[in-house]
């Protein structure tokens, strides 16, 4: 785990190096200073000399100063390298989670990519910044001063070494139980973004409903679960600052009590107990730190570990050696395909599809819900692999091309269809970023998108908030139609894309495909038998496998599901005349 995330130090070494080293000279500065202090007391002070007093006074102070100074500069390195080490972090997770398929994303839900973006990493910066400080002054204070413990008087050093294993011991055990909790507390974490967002893109669906007090409580439910989780988390913890001070007090207790007896008995000086009591406290308080360390990390270590679940995710497609990188033409073959989204033979979604389509053909693909129509064509641009068998496009086996090629030929509308804040402009170069005005007009023509496009008083260059939300549905369908035809694909599918706009507009976007883009092959998966009437062939899809296939007119024939639902929407169509 921990080289996993050292990847993202990257240009912040010098940075992290830096800090320690000077943690470092500082703390043996700090070490010196009580020891030099003992000197002036015993030879200065009580020895009535002084030039001895200034001659220590000066070097104390000299070194208060490069101490001062040595802290400073290790505070700045360490702020500039946990947060550069955070920003490559987000940075790695961001454009690993570009490079996944969709098999890696549905395993990771979206609130919860977001909340070790966020959260997660935030805890480990944290974390970060205090191993390249306090994790490093801790340890050495600890043992220079106990080094100077012994030099001075073996014996009283001895209670030190007596008290450190009882803090140890306290702090395993609040560590171990308290780890557990914090990892539940992030999974909590992301049901609680999950509500969030899922709250707020619906907003308009709950208000309709009237359903805002049944989310508030959805909301208060894992709000509170997350507020039980860090409670216990928190009492566990809180023995922390109890065990501290029981440690410390008894440590200056006993150092007080057997060090006056050893002044009585003239085996101590009074400015060796100073220096002592002044390493017991360095002691106790570097004690204290690693006990904060200790805190910080059981909270971190559940965020680095769901980050480098991140991180060490290999995305299940990628593109071979020597990759294909032209696609000849639309043509698309499935040639005994079976598909499971978990990759068990035993639970396949699609099965048995032989399918052959020609380049420049429109299809149409008509089905009950769950008849796994969108999960065929998401096999063609490869958006996911399949179980057995082998899709080609272009006379091509999909796995042999590079991605990026495969998915610049293929363009999908897809059911839900998202449109992203900026302007309309900006979203349909998505499509091709480099499209001049006319390329999108024409696009947008095509789609039956520029006449409403032009009502608006800003045109083209009208601003869409995120999701599209102030367009209607039936434009932002047309607008996403517009987007896709930029790509100038060689396969378009359109997956239940029409469904929120009218007959007449749907009729006019197929008649201007079969026009404008001939030799684009063109797939549309539709609920209405009037969207794919026309097609060169009509797929009914049944349970996952292919149930018929023909034109129109041989499906009414020979099909019995196709004849029942253009039955049942026909009569639906004269009942609502």
């Amino acid at each position: 785990m921990i080289k996993t995330l050292a990847k993202s130090i990257r240009e912040y070494k010098k940075q992290t190096i830096l800090a320690p080293v000077l943690i470092g000279l500082e703390v043996i500065i700090d070490i010196l200073i009580p020891f030099f202090m003992s000197k002036l007391v015993d030879q200065g002070i009580y020895g009535g000399n002084m030039g001895v007093i200034y001659r220590y006074g000066a070097l104390l102070v000299l070194m208060v100063g490069f101490s001062l100074t040595f802290g400073i500069l290790a505070g700045k390195f360490a702020a500039e390298a946990s947060t550069g080490f955070a920003k490559n972090l987000r940075h790695d997770m961001y454009y690993k989670v570009q490079n996944y398929s969709f098999q890696n994303i549905d395993k990771f839900s979206t609130s919860s990519i977001v909340t070790r973006m966020t959260t997660d990493v935030t805890f480990v910066q944290n974390a970060f910044q205090m191993l390249t400080r306090i994790t490093f002054r801790a340890p050495l204070n600890l043992i220079f001063s106990l080094v100077m413990a012994f030099i001075i008087n073996a014996k009283l050093a001895l209670i030190f070494l007596a008290l450190v294993p009882v803090l140890g011991i306290g702090l395993y055990i609040i560590a171990t139980h308290a780890h557990p909790i914090f990892e539940k507390v992030f999974k909590t974490i992301d049901k609680l973004n999950n509500v969030v967002q899922e709250n707020v893109r619906g907003i308009r669906v709950v208000k309709t409903y009237v359903l805002e007090e049944e989310e508030k409580e959805k909301f208060q439910d894992v709000s509170g679960k997350i507020y039980n989780n860090f409670v216990r988390a928190e009492r566990i913890i809180a023995y922390n600052s109890p065990l501290m001070q029981l440690v410390m007090y008894t440590g200056l207790i006993l150092i007080s009590w057997f060090g006056a007896h050893f002044i009585v008995s003239g085996t101590l000086t009074t400015g060796q107990l100073m220096s002592l009591i002044t390493y017991a406290m360095q002691i106790l308080v570097s004690l204290m730190m690693i006990s904060i360390v200790f805190v910080m990390l059981t909270i971190s270590a559940a965020s680095a570990e769901r980050i480098v679940e991140i991180l060490k995710e290999e995305p299940s497609i990628t593109n071979k050696e020597n990759a294909i990188k032209e696609v000849k033409d639309g043509s698309i073959e499935f040639k005994d395909v079976n598909f499971s989204y978990v990759g068990d033979k035993d639970k396949t979604c699609l099965k048995e599809i032989n399918l052959k389509i020609e380049a420049g053909e429109t299809v149409g693909i008509i089905g009950g819900t769950g008849s796994s129509k969108t999960t065929l064509i998401q096999l063609i641009p490869r958006l996911y692999d399949t179980t057995t068998g082998t899709v080609r496009v272009g006379g091509v086996d999909v796995r042999d091309y590079d991605l990026e090629t495969l998915r610049d030929s293929v363009a999908i509308v897809l059911q839900k269809n998202v449109l992203f804040s900026g302007t309309i402009k900006d979203n349909l170069r998505w499509g091709n970023k480099n499209a001049a005005d006319e390329e999108m007009i024409n696009a947008c023509k095509l789609a039956q998108a520029d006449e409403f496009i032009k009502d608006f008083p800003e045109k083209y260059d009208t601003y869409i908030e995120q999701g599209g939300t102030n367009v209607s549905g039936g434009q932002k369908q047309r607008l996403c139609i517009a987007r896709a035809l930029l790509k100038e694909p060689k396969v378009l599918i359109l997956d239940d894309s029409t469904s929120a706009v009218d007959t007449k507009t749907d009729k006019l976007i197929q008649n201007a495909f079969k026009k404008e883009i001939p030799n684009t092959t063109k797939i549309i998966i539709a609920q209405r038998i009037d969207s794919v009437k026309d097609a060169n062939k009509i797929i009914v899809m049944d349970n996952g496998k292919i149930n018929g296939i023909g034109t129109h007119d041989e499906l009414m024939k020979n099909n019995e599901i196709y004849r029942e639902v253009y039955t049942s929407q026909k009569k639906g169509d004269d009942v609502n005349a």
